[in-house]
């Protein structure tokens, strides 16, 4: 059982660092651009509920609550890290670029502490994302997976 789910694991990598090789087009812009109004964001990550599947390319984590988060029109963000509800912004740039910023969070007590702090922590590194059917996919600034999630609207 062990091989069968390594080996899915690492066809997920190779396929979402393939994928995100092959992207070129430029992604959304924030405000002033031709199909944002101003003080909006234009994603396809806007209006849409994304739940947790990974963390890593293989890590599902146990947790109290499942994580997620929305993103709305104005930029803002909001979710939970499975544990704490948390808000902040977010800004989009060329070539899928992402800034989570401002991200603030409740201090309840968790069961499962360091998977909350995981969470957060793949949100505060996001560089890049890719979108491939319901899957969102988070890289790093140097192109490693941190993680993904899956459009639950």
């Amino acid at each position: 059982m062990v091989p069968s789910r390594l080996r899915r694991t690492a066809a997920f990598a190779l396929f979402t660092l393939a994928l995100s090789a092959c992207s070129s087009q430029p992604g959304p812009t924030a405000g002033g651009g031709d199909t944002a109004a101003p003080g909006s964001v234009s994603s396809p990550l806007v209006g849409k509920r994304w739940n947790l599947l990974l963390v890593g390319t293989s890590d599902r984590l146990s947790m109290p609550q499942k994580p997620y988060f929305e993103v709305a029109s104005d930029g803002s963000v909001s979710g939970s890290d499975g544990c704490n509800r948390f808000t902040g912004t977010v800004s989009f740039g060329d070539s899928q670029r992402i800034d989570f910023s401002e991200l603030t969070a409740t201090r309840m007590a968790c069961a499962n502490p360091q998977g909350a702090q995981q969470v957060r922590e793949m949100l505060d590194n996001a560089y890049r994302y890719l979108i491939d059917h319901d899957r969102l996919v988070f890289f790093g600034p140097n192109s490693l997976v941190l993680g993904g999630f899956r459009d639950a609207s």
